[in-house]
């Protein structure tokens, strides 16, 4: 059984590393894998069941989280948070959402990037989205977890790369039918949802919006400073209406 398990994972490796755009869908398989391992997927029996299970839910988050309380003091373990945090996601729906916008606005800006750049791009971006939410919050004792500021930053970066790349979008409001829109209206439409939601947010556990905006912000300077004019426009897969999210745990 176990070679079996190995095989498959090596012959998967080997499809991911062939593909046009091997660092996005490791990233993805990644996220997957971290979030089935732990507590909040609820298929691990080692966590235990009903309060059992709760109580392993939010030691999780608290250790592998952002809180903007502890980020400051000093210690190593607490300054990494905003780098394992973007592996660890709070429930199903945060790990599909995130793990769709991912997949479909990864693979061409990767691209564009290079393999190396990407990486380095994503975790950083990612890295200071986080940061500049509990700069924000710094009292904040509340965990933030999810990979939603490095997306918000591939949004960003897509944005000024492919700007007239036509979107795919299931908007909630038209019965989830597909509607095609450039990036140009698809994402400033999403970034002014997001600052609007900010606006209204209350402290306790949510969506953190100002990480997407951070995000999002550092994407697209990064790539305006980066590189010059915009690509030629081209297809974008389908994406749903709702942003990607980075939830504070309770």
């Amino acid at each position: 059984m176990i070679s079996k398990w190995s095989a498959s994972i090596v012959r998967a490796a080997g499809v991911i590393m062939r593909s046009s755009a091997p660092v996005t869908y490791s990233l993805i398989a990644l996220c997957c894998a971290v979030f089935l391992a732990g507590p909040a997927s609820g298929l691990n029996p080692a966590y235990g069941t009903g309060d059992d299970l709760l109580a392993a839910q939010r030691a999780y988050f608290r250790r592998w989280g952002v809180i903007p309380a502890d980020l400051f003091e000093g210690s190593a373990g607490s300054a990494l948070t905003p780098a394992t945090a973007l592996f660890v996601h709070g429930s199903w729906v945060h790990l599909l959402g995130n793990m769709l916008f991912l997949y479909v606005f990864g693979a061409m800006t990767e691209e564009r990037m290079g393999r190396v750049r990407f990486t380095l791009f994503y975790v950083g971006c990612g890295y200071l989205a986080l940061l500049g939410y509990a700069v924000a919050n710094a009292d904040s004792g509340q965990s933030l977890v999810g990979a939603s500021g490095a997306i918000s930053a591939i949004l960003g970066a897509f944005l000024y790369l492919f700007p007239r790349a036509r979107v795919t979008s299931l908007l909630p409001f038209l019965f989830f039918l597909p509607v095609r829109f450039p990036a140009w209206v698809v994402l400033p439409f999403w970034v002014a949802l997001q600052w609007l939601a900010a606006g209204r947010a209350s402290d306790g556990p949510g969506v953190a919006y100002l990480a997407h905006l951070v995000g999002f912000g550092l994407g697209f300077c990064y790539a305006s400073v980066r590189y010059g004019r915009p690509t030629s426009p081209t297809r974008v897969k389908a994406a749903p209406a709702p942003a990607p999210e980075g939830e504070n745990q309770p």
